[in-house]
């Protein structure tokens, strides 16, 4: 674990630095599995300025930033679906920062805060493209594959996920 990365929530201020992190993430993490077209249309589809706001203003996404060294380098966001449901929609961290352990403080920072809005227990899903190998870290962090689907996101797209969850 690093003790310099800082955790901390995000704010639209922060949504050039989100845009700059999912630029190498996200494309690192579907570059086997996804055409480059369809990538584009996704990075357009979650990561536009616009998109961003709205996920942080209207749909009420609680994203959280790993800063290391003042760069960040990760995030991930949470979004309340059901009065005991809550998505995990993100998390994501620099191919060049994995395997030190932030993705863990990332994965506890999303629980800690649902446990905030829920002191009851409730439920974390997410989905995870069926040959996304972060798949592992989910296992590893407790989550269990609960079902499948193939949904449509237009232009003839499709994301085929797993879907998985973890009770908190």
């Amino acid at each position: 674990m690093n003790n310099e990365t800082e955790i901390r929530r995000a704010t639209a201020d922060d949504i050039g630095a989100i845009r700059s992190v999912a630029e190498v993430a996200f494309r690192a993490a579907y570059a086997a599995i996804l055409s480059p077209e369809q990538t584009d249309y996704m990075m357009e589809m979650m990561y536009s300025a616009e998109s961003l706001h709205r996920q942080m203003e209207v749909e009420r996404q609680a994203f959280y930033l790993a800063v290391d060294n003042g760069r960040t380098i990760g995030y991930v966001s949470v979004e309340q679906q059901g009065e005991r449901l809550f998505h995990l929609q993100k998390i994501y961290l620099l191919p060049e920062c994995q395997g030190r352990g932030i993705g863990e403080r990332l994965f506890r920072c999303a629980c800690r805060h649902i446990k905030s809005l829920c002191p009851e227990p409730c439920t974390m899903e997410l989905n995870v493209n069926r040959h996304n190998r972060a798949r592992g870290f989910y296992e590893r962090m407790g989550m269990r594959k609960v079902r499948e689907g193939d949904f449509p996101i237009g232009r003839g797209y499709y994301m085929n996920d797993y879907i998985m969850a973890v009770e908190l």
